[in-house]
């Protein structure tokens, strides 16, 4: 019977390995975290941007569920009660310089559902949307 001494060896070696292979992967981590932080101080030069505001006049008797699409994302922004003025915030998220909107109203009790064309609004603008009656 003969006794291999070389695999006793190469087994240590193996595992101071992976422990440096270990100790590599954790250094990185740490530093990629670091580096992904985030800085989240704000510029004192910068003007504040007022919110972008949706502004339904629904002259029609039902009560409406207004939507906004961005391509083909759509956002619930609220209800525009009927025969009244609505004012609504469009969401910040929504819009990154100049971005193109559609808005739907969904009439609740009702089977139309219109929809605008596209709108292009800017951030701190107010879009005026008008549904007539019936």
């Amino acid at each position: 019977m003969r006794i291999d001494r070389e695999g006793r060896g190469t087994a240590r070696a193996h595992s101071a390995a992976r422990r440096g292979v270990t100790l590599a992967i954790m250094v990185a981590c740490l530093a990629l975290a670091g580096a992904c932080r985030m800085n989240n101080d704000p510029d004192p030069m910068a003007e504040p941007v007022p919110p972008t505001r949706l502004r339904v006049e629904n002259q029609a008797f039902l009560d409406m569920t207004i939507y906004v699409y961005r391509s083909s994302q759509r956002v619930r922004l609220g209800t525009a009660t009927g025969n009244s003025v609505t004012r609504l915030t469009i969401p910040a998220n929504l819009i990154f310089g100049a971005t193109p909107l559609r808005f739907m109203a969904d009439p609740i009790g009702g089977n139309r559902t219109p929809i605008s064309s596209e709108i292009t609004v800017a951030p701190g603008d107010e879009v005026v949307l008008t549904i007539p009656p019936r």
